[in-house]
Parts: structure tokens; C-alpha cells; sequence
């Protein structure tokens, strides 16, 4: 059961994290770019979250601005990390367009080179099947490809959707503007209405009430 959902916010290129505190810990979904690590500790230590008790970090996809942390947090808080197997390649090879159709080769030298992005193996591989009742989630994992191959989202029992890049709220809440497979995007964004959603936790911006997009 989710006791207490902490939004954390830093704006501008910078995904957003979430931290879910469950009957028996924490659980953070996505962890924001490197820069941003300093505020990211301050909001833990605020809720409470420690090295004995951040039980999982699950990714939404593989892009580093939302896998900046993830091994800083492993080491330092004993925990793991768990994402899509269709997104691993991107963060074990460290090139957020290994699984993607867009991109090329000058993008990606360029986000190499100033980013310095982090490469690292998953602890686990999760997917629809998944049980995350183990970390005190009441919550099933929802596949949502088109801005990555692997991209999900986390939709609790109480009606909260964890939507990684599917949605944006910076201005208004709109579908991500940077797709890589449209298909598949639209077959996403048509399979989470089949859902009863309360609110939306997007990757950038602020959450907003499902009933806001769909009128």
C-alpha cells in the first residue's frame, strides 16, 4: 500500500522522480540527470528515505535524463534497479538511441560528450507479468512503447499513472512531442484509456487528472 507520493521536480530537460512510500519503505521511479543529484538527496532525506530503506528504483525507459542517479543510488543506498529488457541496451551501452529509430550518429556523440552518461547493468527486468507487491506496491506494470521500445508506466490500485515520457505537463498535458515509433505511441496512448486512470504522473511537468486530457 502507497502511504505517501512525493513529487520531485527540477523543470526544464530534467525528467521528474517520484518516491512512493509503501507500509515497508520506498520506492523511487526515475531519478533525474546527474546535475540535479544534490536537490534529489535533500528531497530523500525530507521523506525519510535512507540506505536501509529505499527498496527499488524502477525506470520508466532508458533516456539519461532519467537514469542520471540510478547507479549513485544503487551504491549508496543498497538498492537495485529495475526497467523494460526492451530499454536495457540503452543504458548498458550508455546511447539513450540504441533502441531508437531517430537520432544519428553527430546527436549522439554530442550527448556523450556533454552528458557523460553512466552505463550499468539492471538488477531486474520487469514487464507486464511483474509482482511488485514484494515492495509494498499494490500497482501492475503497463508496457507504453513509441517513445522508446521499453517504456512504462506504473498505474497504481488507487488510480495514479507513472507515465514516464507518454505525457507531458509543462504547459498543458499533451502526449510527448519527441516520438520514435508513432504507431506504436498512438496504440499506447488508445491502450491507457482502456484504464481507469486517476491522476498522471508525466516525466516532465506536473501531474494532472486523466479526466483533464480525455475532455
Amino acid at each position: 500500500m502507497i502511504k505517501d507520493i512525493t513529487t520531485i521536480i527540477f523543470g526544464g530537460f530534467t525528467g521528474n522522480c517520484y518516491l512512493l512510500e509503501t507500509d515497508i519503505g520506498f520506492v523511487i521511479i526515475d531519478t533525474g540527470r546527474k546535475s540535479v543529484r544534490s536537490k534529489l538527496e535533500q528531497e530523500l532525506v525530507i521523506a525519510g528515505c535512507q540506505p536501509e530503506n529505499l527498496d527499488l528504483i524502477i525506470l520508466t525507459h532508458g533516456d539519461f535524463d532519467h537514469t542520471g542517479n540510478c547507479v549513485y543510488l544503487r551504491e549508496k543506498y543498497d538498492t537495485k534497479i529495475a526497467m523494460h529488457r526492451y530499454d536495457s541496451d540503452m543504458v548498458e551501452y550508455g546511447d539513450m538511441f540504441r533502441n531508437k529509430k531517430t537520432g544519428n550518429w553527430i546527436i549522439k556523440k554530442m550527448i556523450n560528450v556533454f552528458f557523460n552518461i553512466a552505463k550499468f547493468k539492471p538488477d531486474y527486468m520487469i514487464d507486464e507479468k511483474s509482482d511488485l507487491s514484494g515492495y509494498g506496491l499494490d500497482a501492475e506494470v503497463i508496457h507504453l512503447p513509441g517513445h522508446s521500445k521499453g517504456s512504462i508506466g506504473i498505474l497504481t490500485a488507487s488510480g495514479d499513472l507513472f507515465c514516464g515520457d507518454l505525457f507531458t505537463n509543462t504547459k498543458k498535458p499533451e502526449p510527448n512531442s519527441m516520438i520514435d515509433d508513432l504507431d506504436e505511441f498512438n496504440e499506447s496512448i488508445d491502450k491507457i484509456k482502456g484504464f481507469e486512470i486517476k491522476i498522471v504522473y508525466p516525466g516532465h511537468g506536473q501531474p494532472f487528472p486523466m479526466n483533464s486530457y480525455i475532455e
